[in-house]
């Protein structure tokens, strides 16, 4: 049953890789420059990590970690300078030899989810481009973002004091004051992007708000 999971939660992953590879192809290089919602990042730098994270590897991330002097940050940038072609080109048909790929850095595989669904949308809504990402895919990201502690990358500490729920999808984590609206919102708030903030409703919003 386990593996019949990690198989399913695969071929989401893979899925979400060349859906935006897809969408990549259809940019010129003036949307390729654009500033994404993750901050700092082009949207050619979102998808130079995307190329990295792909290829990371569990020994070749504490390997990197410890280079970076187990700075994630530090060790993100140089993950974007690496894989980052000379052209948007030369990115993309990196994006595209890694999509099938399955390793995977010492996380829990629905990491791969939150990494392909939130930095999709860093470079569709940069761009004006919509997916509608498979409810299960949306679900499990958001449910491992809710548990885990933001040194990890998480959202844990900031939806502490508030109850999610999707108005999409039965799915309703946490106690306190409610924030409601789809799946995907929550999921983009609960990871810091302050522009899903206001696709959503309810009086645990302000809270939200706050730690966001």
């Amino acid at each position: 049953m386990e593996s019949d999971v990690k198989r399913g939660i695969w071929r989401m992953v893979h899925a979400e890789r060349a859906a935006l590879a897809d969408d990549l192809a259809r940019l010129d290089a003036g949307q390729w420059d654009a500033p994404s919602l993750c901050e700092g990042w082009t949207v050619h730098d979102v998808a130079a990590h995307l190329v990295d994270t792909a290829r990371t590897t569990r020994i070749g991330f504490v390997a990197g970690l410890a280079r970076a002097r187990f700075d994630f940050d530090r060790q993100n940038a140089r993950g974007v300078e690496r894989e980052r072609g000379a052209s948007p080109q030369e990115t993309l048909e990196r994006l595209r030899r890694v999509a099938s790929r399955t390793t995977t850095p010492p996380a829990p595989l629905d990491t791969r989810l939150v990494e392909e669904i939130v930095h999709g949308e860093d470079i569709r809504r940069a761009v004006g481009l919509v997916r509608s990402y498979p409810q299960e895919a949306v679900v499990r990201a958001l449910r491992l973002q809710a548990r885990t502690p933001a040194a990890f990358g998480g959202a844990k500490e900031t939806v502490a004091s508030v109850r999610l729920t999707a108005t999409d999808a039965d799915l309703s984590i946490g106690e306190g004051p409610e924030v409601a609206g789809p799946a995907l919102s929550l999921l983009l708030a609960a990871s810091g992007r302050q522009q899903a903030l206001g696709e959503l409703g309810g009086p645990g919003v302000s809270a939200l708000t706050a730690t966001v």
